[in-house]
């Protein structure tokens, strides 16, 4: 009896996939009902009030208020500092809150409202963009990469772990915010690069860019590898793809900044606002290299923060240039994955103004390349859980962080099992990690701090989670270099995992496999082919 297929996957295959996305919405609604940033705390209160009052703004000022003080727009109250296309998404949920209940949105009197009502809107709008955008973005990412679905393979497995990953659930339907946006346009993106369709590729990062500037984060990576593959060909069509990308970015910004460009001050109004240096070097207690350090040095008092900008900007420009390197003269689907990976880890250990939540930046990475390093990127997410644990403690939300980790170990373990192949030193490493972790969480919560150390728990999971952001980066340094590394399982070793990627790099639309050869490398491929013949 035949099997009904579509685009090469029988329809249980997509039925499959549908429930794991069913299953993590509901989780997404669970979450949801807990407390959010700045719940009840007046006069700032947190996030959610942040994007309620953009939508109030956005709904009643024209655009060249949106970004500069006025009488109506005090940028003192939570003013906006993301980019346009957040702007104009806050102005679109404005709008259909104006339909629903104009009292969410009216200016200025509708500041720290925390009815029901609110709430409710709120989260639908969250959940709204995971469900249309964000989930649909991650099965269209395995599914198009993924030849044939077979019994026993962990596909669904790898769609589990970027579903139902708990911090980023944690983050948006717990603490509120909309990162599912610009990370859903950055999953597509790579989607589109992997897929050879670079120029796709480059307009669903620009849009990614202009929806929150912390994709700077992968910006570096996109443009090794696009610049990259324009010196893998011929000269003619080298220059014909940069200028073809250049002007593809040129007029999406464009089209994208267009009401704050018929003057040099509005531009230079949003610019200023995206960029702030006041905000000081990190918040709270991130776990990345400065606030790690500031134990023994005080960096925050030695320097001015115009001067502690210049030395992340110095530090951070340095550690990026291996990996920006490797991948502009390697740039394979392979190096362009573990790059992002690289450059985000690299931005959160050592840039300026680092929040908790960043770590999401290489996360979502993270889970991109789970096919080819299951056990390591495991690990990964979950102490990147963990290293937010503060914050989430922050907004009330224990209860929803305990239980979508557990939940999420129980799905990866069941259908992925990342440990199975991996070798008994790693393993126990890996144990003795997660023990301290679980160690800590119960200190955190039972352990009284003593009063002259009022931080100490959190200054401890931020240490503790930054050493293993160092290990981890790396490890993807490594991975990204073509080496081994002691996190690599057994299947990695053999090349078992990575034989995708050998896959994929050969599978070059319209049959022309050269495309991503210089032609040094098409001459020696020419010389061998000849050989063979004549043998």
């Amino acid at each position: 009896m035949a099997v009904s297929t579509y685009h090469g996957h029988p329809l249980g295959v997509y039925l499959q996939v549908l429930l794991i996305l069913l299953g993590a919405l509901t989780v997404r609604l669970c979450v949801s009902m807990w407390g959010y940033s700045g719940q009840g705390k007046p006069p700032m209160f947190g996030d959610l009030e942040a994007q309620r009052h953009w939508m109030e703004v956005t709904v009643n000022l024209p655009t060249s208020e949106w970004y500069v003080q006025t009488d109506r727009n005090d940028l003192q109250y939570w003013g906006l500092d993301y980019p346009p296309l957040t702007a104009y998404h806050m102005m679109l949920n404005g709008k259909i809150a104006l339909r629903v209940n104009p009292q969410l949105v009216a200016l200025n009197v509708s500041r720290g409202i925390e009815d029901a009502d609110a709430k409710v809107f709120m989260r639908a709008t969250v959940l709204l963009m995971d469900a249309l955008f964000f989930l649909p973005a991650v099965a269209a990412y395995f599914l198009l990469q993924q030849p044939k679905v077979q019994p026993g393979n962990d596909f669904f497995g790898f769609v589990a772990v970027l579903a139902i990953y708990p911090g980023l659930i944690l983050i948006d339907n717990g603490h509120f915010q909309y990162n599912n946006i610009s990370l859903g346009l950055l999953v597509l993106a790579t989607l589109a690069i992997a897929q050879r369709r670079d120029f796709i590729g480059a307009v669903l990062f620009c849009c990614a860019l202009n929806y929150k500037q912390m994709e700077l984060y992968h910006a570096l990576p996109f443009f090794a590898y696009l610049l990259g593959s324009c010196f893998r060909t011929t000269l003619t069509a080298g220059l014909k793809k940069l200028v073809s990308l250049a002007l593809i970015v040129l007029v999406t910004f464009a089209a994208t900044w267009f009401p704050f460009l018929w003057t040099v001050e509005s531009a230079l109004a949003v610019v200023q606002r995206l960029f702030p240096v006041k905000r000081g070097l990190y918040e709270d207690k991130v776990a990345n290299f400065w606030c790690s350090v500031s134990v023994l040095i005080k960096f925050k008092e030695k320097f001015a923060d115009s001067d502690m900008a210049l030395i992340c900007l110095s530090v951070t420009s340095i550690c990026l240039l291996p990996s920006f390197l490797h991948l502009l003269k390697n740039p394979t689907i392979r190096s362009f994955h573990y790059a992002l990976i690289n450059t985000s880890l690299v931005f959160f250990l050592f840039s300026f103004h680092v929040h908790e939540k960043s770590i999401l930046l290489a996360a979502i990475p993270a889970c991109l390349v789970v096919k080819s390093d299951p056990f390591a990127v495991v690990w990964f997410l979950l102490i990147s859980v963990f290293s937010m644990l503060p914050l989430l403690l922050k907004d009330g939300l224990l209860i929803p962080t305990l239980a979508t980790t557990g939940l999420f170990w129980l799905i990866v373990t069941h259908l992925l099992n990342p440990t199975r192949q991996v070798s008994p030193q790693a393993r126990k490493i890996f144990t003795l990690s997660l023990l301290i972790a679980v160690c800590m969480v119960l200190a955190t919560l039972f352990i009284p701090p003593p009063k002259r150390f009022p931080d100490i728990f959190p200054l401890l999971i931020s240490i503790y989670s930054c050493g293993h952001f160092f290990i981890f980066a790396g490890h993807f340094h490594l991975r990204q270099f073509g080496r081994e590394s002691f996190l690599l399982s057994t299947s990695n070793s053999d090349g078992h995992f990575d034989s995708a990627y050998d896959a994929s790099e050969s599978a070059v639309p319209n049959g022309n496999n050269d495309v991503r050869k210089s032609p040094k490398e098409i001459l020696n491929a020419s010389k061998v082919k000849h050989r063979k013949h004549q043998k």
